[in-house]
């Protein structure tokens, strides 16, 4: 089986000797090496890590193939302490959101979707934005880069987890979604990457200048929002519409310096 052919769902049923080979493969063709592969588990079944060092930076394989991206809001069902989250302070806040959960989750979260992905290699760390954003595609391709495509960024972030978060539907209590700490959104996960771990700081731009992912720069946190809403920008599918149009407006212009950009390799 070569590259092309290393689908999601055949990489997490491979054992971990082929998964292994099929990581080195991947190194080779980047021009970088195997730092190591491990496997860990996850909802749904366990998740092999391959973790790939190029031109001093890591990278982590996300196998593509047909998968499932977004969030099914119907389906969804609200923890208690996530409706009263939203009831007592969101919707008492006077900030304006629609009364029905449902109806505000669906306005910042992509809809389920079937999609067809290659498999690529991501960097396991984003980079802060060195140019105006206009400018990123051009300087990553000079270095055999691209920026990842929505799509691709959800299945990264979720590795086939349909949940809300890529841990699960919940969020930690007691634990706030910036700042140093313990906590679910602090650790690698399923692919080796690390994203979406603070509000402020883990914003990342796409190929679509319209989806942001990873981060909302901190908006509901200081608008005192609530705490389901405060977390809700670290949710695999929050694409944070109303983040992006910032950033492409002129009050956005002199904050780009605070968003991230990840790297990918294509292997095809």
């Amino acid at each position: 089986m070569s590259l092309a052919d290393l689908t999601f769902a055949r990489w997490s049923a491979l054992d971990a000797a082929t998964a292994t080979r099929h990581a080195d493969e991947a190194a080779r063709l980047a021009g970088g090496r195997l730092l190591g592969l491990d496997t860990c588990p996850y909802p749904g079944g366990d998740r092999h890590r391959a973790v790939i060092e190029r031109a001093g930076e890591r990278y982590a394989l996300v196998p593509g193939g047909e998968v499932t991206v977004g969030f099914d809001v119907d389906a969804w069902q609200p923890l208690p302490e996530q409706l009263a989250s939203y009831r007592e302070e969101s919707l008492a806040g006077g900030f304006g959101f629609d009364t029905d959960l449902r109806a505000h989750l669906a306005q910042v979260m992509t809809p389920p979707r079937t999609v067809t992905l290659p498999t690529v290699l991501m960097a396991v760390e984003p980079r802060k934005l060195p140019e105006v954003p206009a400018l990123i595609p051009a300087l990553l391709a000079g270095q055999g880069l691209r920026m990842p495509h929505p799509d691709e960024w959800e299945h990264a972030c979720g590795a086939g987890a349909r949940t809300l978060f890529r841990w699960g539907d919940g969020h930690p209590a007691g634990t706030l979604p910036y700042g140093p700490g313990a906590g679910p959104h602090q650790l690698p996960n399923a692919f080796g990457l690390h994203l979406a771990y603070d509000v402020y700081d883990s914003a990342e731009m796409t190929s679509d200048p319209g989806s942001v992912y990873g981060g909302d720069g901190g908006e509901a946190v200081c608008g005192g929002y609530g705490s389901l809403l405060e977390w809700l920008p670290l949710a695999t599918a929050n694409h944070n519409p109303a983040t992006a149009e910032f950033l492409g407006g002129p009050e956005g212009e002199d904050t780009f310096e605070d968003f991230l950009v990840r790297p990918v390799i294509e292997l095809g």
